[in-house]
């Protein structure tokens, strides 16, 4: 009889184990079982009995044997795991915003000075470990470094399993709260700056196979020194070729960048959603407000078929097999109505903005395409970033000054020109 065989169970029943421990239970039923031999038959090996795998002759080959294979490159290319830093590196200034993955702090790291923005991640109420969606976000901003992307330095844990922070770099500015504040529209030289670099990020992004599909201007960080920075990675996800293998979430982007074929619930959609919200942050920066100020998606499908005219087979021959098409009623043909929207925009910038907001996916422009459009090479030409305006940052706790007011003159000086004015008076009467 065996060795296992012979062992005693225990009598009481065992916890839950995991997958592993059950495996690994099992794990003896596939050691193959040595043949019964004799007993007289050990007696006769002796104490100095080598197996034949193991004899001195072979002893030199095995020693001089790499331990990994050549065609795997040295360990030492391999940068070791370190643990990750306390929170408490860093001390807390003033919190930023809240959103619906996480909370923002603007911070200070004790060891070199920096400020820093500190993203807390939501996960007391998470079931399922830890969010896919911050995974997804962190492994975004560690493939997509880029001048126009916001960087990361690091994930800093807390006190508890539920105090995770991720460590970015800290832009003083949002857009959106920028265009608010702002006494005067982006110059238009202005606007061909801060579009070549949302452009370059997002065609970064997409040359390395990341969907943002959350880009607007409150995702948009600006610094003082006039570069934006695309940032808040929590929707974006990795995509691959052919576009939708695995499912896409449908409920992705904000209801007024959100493009028309996942407003009529495309199943699959490709990087032509991130160039339509590209596009409505266009025309924001021409209008200083938004595009499409819709309440819900119905309105929003009306405020585009508005702009652009229904949509016929020849401008999106796909529109018939989405799934929410038969649901609607399409208004009228009518001509687009961008040049009344748009009366002061060049005809090579409004071209620019027709290939964004384009009704089919597949004839939309692309970010690459759109880098090379005439529209950036015409006058004005682009503005260099380090001419723009500075601005007092909110994120920061700064107040916009009040504007001077000329000082009144002195009150004692009034009264002493009035007393030399009377002194006068009476002097030219005496001589008179």
């Amino acid at each position: 009889m065996s060795a296992s065989a012979s062992e005693p169970r225990p009598s009481t029943p065992s916890k839950k184990r995991s997958k592993w421990e059950e495996e690994d239970d099992e794990e003896p039923l596939f050691v193959p079982q040595p043949k019964r031999r004799a007993k007289s038959k050990p007696s006769k090996i002796s104490d100095n009995f080598q197996p034949p795998a193991v004899q001195v002759a072979d002893a030199s080959s095995t020693i001089s044997r790499p331990m990994h294979s050549r065609f795997v490159p040295p360990r030492t290319r391999h940068p070791p795991i370190q643990p990750s830093r306390s929170v408490y590196s860093y001390e807390r200034l003033n919190q930023i915003e809240e959103g619906s993955y996480g909370v923002v702090f603007r911070a200070r790291d004790k060891q070199t000075g920096d400020i820093v923005a500190l993203k807390k991640l939501k996960l007391d109420e998470e079931k399922s470990g830890f969010p896919i969606t911050a995974l997804r976000e962190v492994y975004a901003l560690m493939s997509c470094r880029h001048e126009n992307v916001v960087g990361i330095r690091e994930v800093v844990v807390g006190d508890t399993l539920t105090q995770v922070f991720v460590v970015m770099d800290f832009i003083e500015h949002d857009l959106k709260s920028l265009l608010t504040v702002m006494p005067s529209p982006f110059l238009q030289s202005e606007i061909k700056t801060l579009m070549l670099q949302l452009l370059s990020a997002v065609n970064h992004c997409h040359e390395n196979w990341i969907l943002h599909r959350d880009l607007k201007t409150s995702n948009l960080l600006m610094n003082n020194r006039g570069t934006i920075k695309v940032a808040d990675f929590g929707l974006a996800r990795r995509f691959g070729d052919p576009v939708g293998v695995g499912g896409l979430t449908q409920l992705v982007v904000t209801l007024w960048y959100r493009a028309p074929e996942i407003l009529l619930g495309a199943t699959t959609y490709s990087t032509a959603i991130d160039l339509w919200s590209v596009g409505c942050i266009f025309a924001e920066l021409l209008l200083k407000e938004p595009l499409f100020q819709a309440q819900g998606e119905l309105e929003l499908i009306s405020m585009i078929f508005k702009l652009l005219g229904a949509p016929t087979k020849s401008s999106w021959p796909d529109y018939s097999s989405l799934p929410l098409a038969k649901t609607i009623t399409l208004p009228s043909p009518q001509p687009h109505q961008f040049r009344q929207k748009f009366p002061y925009l060049t005809s090579a910038g409004l071209d620019l903005l027709m290939s964004f907001l384009t009704y089919d996916p597949e004839c939309r422009i692309t970010a690459a395409e759109a880098l090379q459009h005439p529209f950036f090479t015409e006058s004005p030409l682009p503005k260099h970033p380090d001419l723009f305006g500075s601005f007092p940052s909110a994120a920061a706790g700064e107040k916009r000054r009040k504007p001077f007011d000329s000082p009144t003159a002195p009150r004692g000086a009034h009264l002493q020109a009035s007393d030399e004015s009377n002194v006068n008076m009476f002097a030219r009467q005496d001589i008179a």
